[in-house]
Parts: C-alpha cells; sequence; structure tokens
C-alpha cells in the first residue's frame, strides 16, 4: 500500500538571482539561496549546494537514527562532509555529476555493537540519496500572471 505525503517549499525573487525560500515546518523556517559570482552575488548557497547539503544530511541522519534510535547505542556527535562535482553534459550545461559524502563518526565508535549492522542498511532508509540515485520525476509549469482584477 503506497502512502503519499507531500511537502511544499515556497520561493520568491529578491534581489537578481536571490530566492526567499520558506519550508513548510511549523517553526516557519526560512533561507536564503542564491547563485554565486559572477552570476549572482552568493549571499546563500545555490541548488546544488542544497542537492549535497540534502544528501548529506540525509545519509547522516539515517546513520545516527540506526545507531541511536534503533539500538540505543551511546554515540557522540557524528559530522558529515558533502563534496559536489559538477561537470558539463554533450550540450554544455553543468550537471551535478556525482557527489561523494565523508561521515566522521566521533571517538569510540568502534565500541559500537551494532555499527556493522547499521553500516550495511542505513543508506537504504534515505530518502534523499536513493531518490536522486534512481531519477526523480520532475513536472514543471510556467503559470502567465493572472490579470488583475479592477
Amino acid at each position: 500500500m503506497s502512502e503519499d505525503k507531500t511537502f511544499t517549499v515556497q520561493l520568491e525573487q529578491g534581489e537578481g538571482f536571490e530566492f526567499h525560500v520558506r519550508f513548510d515546518v511549523p517553526s516557519g523556517a526560512e533561507a536564503l539561496l542564491d547563485e554565486p559570482v559572477p552570476l549572482g552575488k552568493g549571499n546563500g548557497p545555490n541548488a546544488v549546494r542544497l542537492v549535497a547539503a540534502a544528501v548529506g544530511n540525509c545519509l547522516a541522519s539515517g546513520l545516527v537514527f540506526c545507531l541511536r534510535n534503533k539500538f540505543r547505542e551511546n554515540l557522540g556527535r557524528v559530522r558529515a562532509t558533502a563534496v559536489g562535482r559538477l561537470e558539463r553534459n554533450v550540450l554544455g550545461r553543468y550537471r551535478i555529476a556525482g557527489i561523494e559524502v565523508s561521515i566522521a563518526l566521533p571517538e569510540g565508535a568502534e565500541a559500537l555493537k551494532y555499527l556493522d549492522r547499521c553500516l550495511e542498511q542505513f543508506e537504504d532508509f534515505c530518502v534523499v540519496t536513493e531518490s536522486i540515485r534512481h531519477g526523480i520525476p520532475v513536472s514543471v509549469k510556467v503559470l502567465e500572471p493572472s490579470p488583475e482584477k479592477a
């Protein structure tokens, strides 16, 4: 049985290539995105950096969940680094060609009883990483402005 869950992220252009992003979370979290110089001013991360951050966050969170929540391991702070690589396709357009994620476990991790078990399965539970690996269908529609009501 399939369970659909939807979420909404709203973006509104500011100056130049800046976009103010509002997330549909109870805290009403917001972010500022911007393209790097020379296109934008680099006042925030751009979309490709958000993709890398999402992959890194999802993987690190998945490993933490497995160790801490599922197996009740006493785990210190985990750190992750995501390195994205851009390459041009045959048309000369940049595409994300790969993302390498390194997850740094805290000192004493070798004593974690269920580490091997979690390492075998945590990636499979990462919504973002597995979605990207298998391709995410994207549909796009451009809406014309609605006429002003007089």
